[in-house]
């Protein structure tokens, strides 16, 4: 058989197991279509010549600045046919003046790299796509993030962008041990997902669980990052609200929680790491904690500890003692309402409840330029004239209030909304029960806690469940550093 024949049949079966062939014209044919380059503008292919050879380069606009372009053209044109290695590795290695070059045959995988802002050149004669990854991406600056503010230490914070995440880690944790392993998930989106661990500390079961997950995923899409993800991972006890993930927009809080033992998950336009497995102790903790002394630190985090219980108990207690106000001793006669009630406390409570929530939401899309007015308004207004009125009493007022502002001293949203529903769930039954139904909820909300699980199976109250009398001193007390001597 001739060689032209041999080398028809060839691409013929490359043609039929999804491989690209030498051919410059039936590849650009396929691409184009896939494509649609007559239809997306911001989709480019550009004709070059590459020695004596006709070649095509495919890129995305908005991905590869203009500069790089330029100067891969020049370098393309200056090659003589002499200089032209016969083979794709040859001339990826000798003649590619760029240090990130794959070669590819696979079309999907091509495809998903010119998405991707990969720069994909076909050349006449070669088997191979060089995909070289030129990118800059758009993005924002590194700065503090919005949420998760420290008193003290670093003001960077991730970003949008999953390479520039990557390297705020790998610029803390400069040890071999630590992986970046890539993934991709979503039919559509082909979503990158980075997981960060230390390969000589993490749960080797639970990681090669967590990938087998991952893989196995059949979702469109990740649209909303981490939380899509997270319900791909984790389908089971949807209904108990206490959070089985930590989120942090810190890389300080992130480095830290790898140098445990924990995974780090991190997705492309994402600012945000997704950490696992968690507890509730892991989640109670914050950065601030440990940027302070062992003294003040322990201090911080027992007072951030206590008022998240406050925000639990008290306005069930305090609903509970207007029930029964002959139980309130001398000593806390004040907390007594003063005034008549007119609408029942219960419906004060939960009218309240609601009502910070629609203010929190209001907050959000409220335009900067009209915050200041827009709360002047709200604490005059809506505060003094809505006791004026006889809808809440001042005392009602006061403790919401506090319930209210006490949910930030800890940053985990997902938290603040658990305890706010066991909260709901106590303020009713205790309406309607007293104090057996304060009990029960009570006993609801440690089921809840005590039950959840955390991603990998694990007891969600470790080191209290199972008992750890030297981890849990280390999750309550904020304890020194271990030092290393000689």
């Amino acid at each position: 058989m001739e060689e032209k024949e041999i080398k028809g049949v060839q691409e013929k079966e490359d043609a039929a197991s999804g491989k690209i062939g030498s051919s410059l014209f039936e590849n650009m044919q396929y691409f184009h279509d896939k494509l649609q380059v007559d239809k997306n503008f911001d989709i480019i292919y550009k004709m070059t010549l590459v020695a004596d050879k006709n070649a095509c380069i495919y890129f995305m606009d908005g991905f590869v600045k203009d500069t790089i372009m330029q100067k891969l053209m020049e370098y393309f044109y200056s090659i003589t046919p002499e200089d032209l290695p016969e083979d794709s590795h040859g001339l990826s290695h000798e003649n590619m003046p760029y240090v990130e070059v794959d070669l590819l045959d696979d079309k999907e995988e091509i495809l998903t790299n010119i998405l991707s802002g990969v720069l994909c050149l076909f050349i006449d004669g070669y088997s191979k796509c060089f995909a070289i990854d030129c990118r800059t991406y758009p993005m924002r600056s590194v700065q503090e993030p919005e949420k998760d503010k420290v008193l003290r230490g670093s003001r960077d914070g991730f970003v949008e962008t999953v390479v520039f995440n990557t390297a705020l880690i790998r610029r803390r944790i400069r040890s071999p041990k630590l992986v970046m392993e890539m993934l991709k998930a979503g039919n559509s989106s082909q979503s990158d997902i980075v997981l960060s661990y230390m390969d000589d500390r993490v749960d080797k079961k639970f990681l090669a669980e967590l990938k087998k997950r991952i893989e196995n995923m059949k979702v469109d899409a990740l649209t909303m990052n981490q939380e899509s993800l997270a319900e791909c991972i984790y389908r089971r006890k949807w209904y108990n609200p206490f959070p089985k993930f930590k989120y942090t927009e810190r890389p300080d809080a992130t480095a830290a929680s790898i140098l445990e033992g924990k995974i780090a998950i991190l997705i492309d336009n994402s600012p945000a790491a997704m950490i696992l497995p968690v507890g509730i102790f892991d989640i109670l903790e914050e950065a601030d904690d440990f940027y302070f002394p062992p003294v003040t630190g322990t201090y911080l985090r027992v007072t951030r500890f206590c008022i998240s219980v406050m925000t639990l108990f008290l306005t069930p207690v305090w609903l509970l003692l207007m029930q029964n106000p002959e139980w309130i001793p001398g000593s806390l006669e004040f907390i007594k309402i003063s005034d008549p009630v007119n609408v029942p406390l219960i419906a004060q409570l939960l009218i309240l409840e609601f009502a910070i929530d629609g203010l929190k939401l209001a907050a959000i899309n409220t335009p900067s330029m009209l915050t200041t007015p827009l709360s002047v308004i709200a604490a005059l207004v809506v505060g003094e004239f809505s006791v004026k009125s006889g809808w809440f009493n001042s005392e009602t007022m006061l403790y919401m209030a506090f319930v209210a502002i006490a949910n930030y001293t800890q940053a985990s949203y997902e938290l603040g909304y658990a305890l706010k529903f066991m909260r709901l769930i106590m303020l009713v039954l205790t309406a309607i029960f007293g104090i057996y139904g304060l009990i029960a909820g009570v006993i609801i909300s440690m089921l809840f806690i005590a039950l959840n699980k955390t991603v990998s199976g694990k007891s969600y109250l470790y080191p209290l469940i199972p008992f750890s009398g030297r981890q849990l001193a280390r999750r309550l007390l904020r304890v020194r550093i271990s030092h290393y001597y000689e």
